[in-house]
């Protein structure tokens, strides 16, 4: 043992081999070794030594074979505990076999660290002949024990990787010699085959078990079956339940029962001629082919296998993998059939987009009937009833139609009830059971029929796609495929199709009645006008507006006015003949353009519509009855081209409306007249603009004294090249026009100026000056801001304000908060041609008005109409029970106002007393009663 030495093993020994330690060498090498160092007594104990441990390998088996070594071994080296033990995890110990004190005891695990063994693990032995306990003290083994001494030996496997160790140990010193030292080596190398072998054999089972585990859940089933004639499988794994729908134990041992069970009936040839050239040529195989599942289900499978032959080559056994390919099948055949369409469908737009691709769709699918259909929209872009359908479409029409081969007739179907109808839930739809269908002129049993729905981006059913089969199909995958593929193409185009149709629509069609638009009427008027010039013949424009259908709106709301002029538009759809066109320009304007002969035609078509439209019409429990105004005017008679046409009779329209006529046919004059108030509207802006109106004033007298109490302001206009235009004409046209508070306000403006200018003079007007106020200007929610910025500077008790009794009520409930406010701010206010509206008294009482102007047209006939004299003196009455004054116009003699004075009228003005002068003239005629030194 010299070289062992402190503990540690001398570096100078042989190779890893040999454990850095030992020669490694047979029984017969060693014993010429002892022979040559004259050791014939040390061979002897060897060989003894190594038959008693062969012995012992013998009889053990692969179950205790390490407790018997470590026996054996503790028996021949004469020590008193022996340990073999793996390592596992890094710095723990787990024990194979251990012998301590003449007897086996249990395997235990201990950590390395700080032991004697944590010294061996690598590729070092180590020996500690005595003191071990003192080495290493906080070994508890070594002290439970009661080792002394410890020799310790790495294990190792071939490529050098550490195993464990194998440790001799005794309670007392120890020392070896060599024959000792070989045993332990042969001991080492012996231990180190038997933890390979069992490591290689829980490999190969854990291979196995992981191989078996693949198979399983592979997607697909293992095989193993013998070559006979009832290819009787002795082998089928987990797989076969999913490839299948049969268990393997259904399989397995069940003669024949793959080969007609489950191959395809027209696939059984193929196959066995198949194997049967590979068996011949010893070759693998791999086959494509269709099974039938337990559920009856048709599947593709690819068979990949090998003959398995014996000693003579006979094929015994085939062994192989079946994966179903139905998926990758089916693929390709999808993809061959929409590469044909695509490649045959040479119209990618329009109509005969649809056509081409469902012939070619029926022909490679081989279906007896298909069609592609659009469904109508419920926001009536199409054309909608009125009960509508869950999903927002309740018909389908149809835009192409296949049977066998043959183009149909485009048809229209309900689609609540129909066979189809599930299809707008579930998208897709697959029916094999048979049916009678009446669809399509078709009224025959349909086996089977698949569908798919057609959609929109925002995935709304737009349209549907279908094919039927007079006969069963025994796979639908291959058509439902090739629809989901087909379907988004054909679902763009019909979006297409219809956003085209949409945008007609729009550019077209008007969107509250559905009857063309201005545009599509214009173009429709120049078509007509060039087929009337060619064929000499005669074309009236006839238009027509509904009178005070604004003011429907405003009462009623625009839903209700909508739903009358859906009403109009249905009943000019129903009385117009044939080669009349029909069509809504404006808000309440629709026009008819009517061929004629004769100008009884025209009045007679003018009589149909204006009756269509005047019969009531009842929405939401209210009755409506409207009136007309009509303009016509004829080709060639009254114009020679549309827009000339277009324009006469307008001009036509706007002359009946204007004097509330039903029918105004068009009359060269009327152009004038409008001409005329077009430039009178341009020359009075302008006149406003440039400050070249002036205001006169008429003096209001009390009757009794003869005294100025009072006058009214009145707008003159004198034009440069037309002279002296009559407020009668000028001021209406300014009101239908839109300039009256324009005028309004330079009255107001101006009419303060006079005020302050007389007043700077010594002069004020008895009384209050009287300014008119237009009805708009009344309902100007500005007006209180306007007058008191206008007449800034004037005190508000010398204006008043005049509105006329009709635009007084109006609207009753805001002339009473208006005049209110005006007088709160100081200002009077006088009901202008009293007499001539429809006052209510309860009104009358609430406005806060203080005059009432007796109109001119009572006071004119007061001394010979008895009728005239009663009215005036019951205003007279009214008016002092109400606290109000009164004022008459237009006295023009002495009687009248005598009798005026007699019944209690206090106030007069008219040309008795003067007609209304400038401001000059006025101040020279009244400027006694107005002077402030008088």
């Amino acid at each position: 043992m010299n070289a062992i030495a402190d503990g540690v093993i001398s570096e100078g020994l042989p190779n890893k081999h040999l454990m850095q330690f030992w020669y490694v060498c047979d029984p017969r090498s060693m014993v010429k070794h002892q022979q040559n160092n004259g050791g014939s007594m040390r061979v002897n104990r060897a060989e003894f030594a190594f038959q008693k441990l062969a012995e012992g390998l013998v009889q053990s088996r692969a179950t205790d074979f390490f407790p018997r070594f470590v026996e054996r071994l503790a028996t021949i080296l004469e020590v008193d505990h022996v340990l073999i033990a793996r390592v596992k995890e890094p710095g723990q110990a787990e024990t194979l076999a251990v012998w301590s004190e003449g007897q086996l005891v249990g395997n235990i695990q201990y950590p390395l660290l700080g032991t004697p063994c944590e010294t061996v693990i690598g590729y070092k032995a180590c020996i500690y002949p005595s003191n071990v306990q003192e080495l290493f003290p906080k070994d508890l083994l070594l002290q439970k024990m009661g080792v002394d001494s410890y020799l310790g030996l790495p294990l190792q496997d071939a490529t050098g990787r550490s195993l464990g160790l194998l440790a001799v140990m005794k309670d007392i010193p120890m020392q070896f010699e060599k024959f000792e030292e070989e045993v332990l080596r042969i001991a080492a190398l012996q231990i180190e085959s038997e933890i390979a072998r069992i490591d290689a054999e829980q490999a190969a089972k854990a291979s196995e078990k992981r191989l078996l585990t693949l198979l399983d859940h592979l997607p697909g089933m293992a095989y193993q079956r013998l070559n006979n004639t009832h290819w009787s499988m002795k082998v089928a794994s987990n797989g076969a339940l999913a490839l299948t729908g049969y268990t393997p134990d259904k399989l397995i041992d069940q003669p024949s029962f793959f080969l007609r069970h489950i191959i395809h009936e027209s696939d059984r040839l193929y196959v066995l001629n198949e194997i049967q050239k590979s068996i011949f040529q010893n070759n693998s195989y791999t086959l494509v082919y269709r099974i039938v599942t337990e559920k009856n289900k048709i599947r593709w499978v690819q068979d990949a296998g090998q003959v398995v032959c014996d000693n003579d080559q006979n094929g015994i056994f085939l062994e192989g993998f079946i994966t179903d390919i139905t998926e990758q099948h089916e693929a390709q055949r999808v993809k061959d059939v929409v590469f044909k369409i695509a490649s045959t469908v040479t119209t990618r737009q329009g109509d005969g987009y649809f056509h081409q691709l469902l012939k070619n769709l029926t022909q490679l699918l081989d279906a007896d009937v298909g069609f592609i259909g659009e469904f109508e929209d419920a926001d009536g872009l199409i054309g909608v009833g009125d009960e509508l359908f869950e999903s927002n479409a309740r018909v389908m029409n149809t835009i192409s139609v296949v049977a066998e081969g043959e183009p149909l007739l485009s048809r229209s179907a309900v689609i609540e009830g129909s066979f189809f109808e599930k299809i707008l839930h579930a998208r897709e739809g697959v029916v094999n059971a048979g049916a009678n269908v009446k669809f399509l002129g078709i009224d025959r049993k349909v086996d089977a029929w698949i569908g798919r729905r057609l959609d929109n981006a925002e995935g709304q059913p737009i349209g549907i796609i279908v094919l039927l089969y007079y006969q069963p199909l025994e796979t639908n995958s291959l058509a439902t495929s090739v629809l989901r593929i087909l379907s988004s193409g054909a679902a763009a185009e019909l979006l297409r199709r219809r956003n085209h149709k949409y945008i007609h629509q729009l550019a077209y069609e008007d969107t509250v009645t559905g009857l063309p638009n201005r545009v599509h009427f214009i173009e429709k008027l120049s078509l007509l006008l060039s087929e009337a010039a060619e064929k000499e013949a005669m074309l009236a424009l006839i238009l027509l507006d509904i009178r005070r259908f604004k003011e429907i709106n405003d009462n009623h709301g625009h839903f209700i006015g909508d739903q009358i002029l859906q009403s109009v538009a249905n009943r000019l759809r129903y009385v117009v003949e044939q080669g009349e066109v029909v069509a809504r320009l404006s808000g309440d304007e629709f026009a008819v353009l009517l061929p004629f002969t004769e100008a009884q035609v025209i009045t007679l078509a003018i009589e149909r519509f204006c009756d269509a439209i005047s019969a009531p019409i009842h929405i939401e429990h209210r009755s409506f009855t409207l009136n007309v105004s009509v303009g016509t005017a004829c080709y060639p008679h009254d114009a020679v081209d549309s827009g000339e046409l277009f324009q006469d009779a307008s001009i036509a329209l706007y002359h009946a409306k204007q004097q509330e006529k039903t029918v105004s046919i068009y009359d060269p004059v009327m152009t004038l007249v409008l001409k005329r108030q077009q430039e009178m509207i341009e020359r009075l802006n302008e006149a406003i603009e440039n400050n070249n109106l002036e205001l006169y004033y008429q003096p209001q007298v009390d009757l009794k004294t003869g005294r100025l109490t009072g006058a009214e302001a009145l707008c003159r206009w004198f034009d440069q090249e037309w002279g002296w235009v009559s407020p009668s004409e000028f001021i209406p046209l300014a009101e239908k026009r839109g300039l009256i508070l324009h005028l309004g306000a330079w009255v107001l403006k101006e009419a303060g100026h006079q005020l302050t200018e007389w007043l700077n003079s010594g002069y004020a007007l008895p009384g209050r000056l009287s300014i008119n106020i237009s009805a708009q200007q009344f309902t100007d929610t500005e007006l209180l801001n306007h007058i008191k910025h206008l007449l800034q500077g004037v005190r508000p008790e010398a204006i008043g304000l005049e509105l006329t009794e009709s635009d007084f009520m109006r609207d009753p409930e805001q002339t009473v908060l208006m005049t209110q406010a005006l007088r709160a701010m100081g200002y009077s206010c006088s009901i202008d041609d009293f007499g001539t509206g429809y006052s209510s008294l309860s009104y009358l009482r609430r406005f806060s008005a203080d005059t009432l102007k007796i109109d001119i047209s009572f006071v004119k006939e007061i001394l010979s109409n008895h009728h005239d004299r009663v009215i005036v003196q019951t205003i007279i009455a009214m008016a002092d029970s109400l606290g109000m004054s009164t004022i008459a116009e237009g006295v023009e003699t002495k009687d009248q106002a005598e009798l005026l004075a007699s019944m209690g009228c206090r106030q007069g003005q008219g040309y008795f007393y003067s007609p209304p002068l400038p401001a000059s003239n006025f101040l020279e005629m009244w400027g006694r009663d107005m002077s402030l030194s008088a």
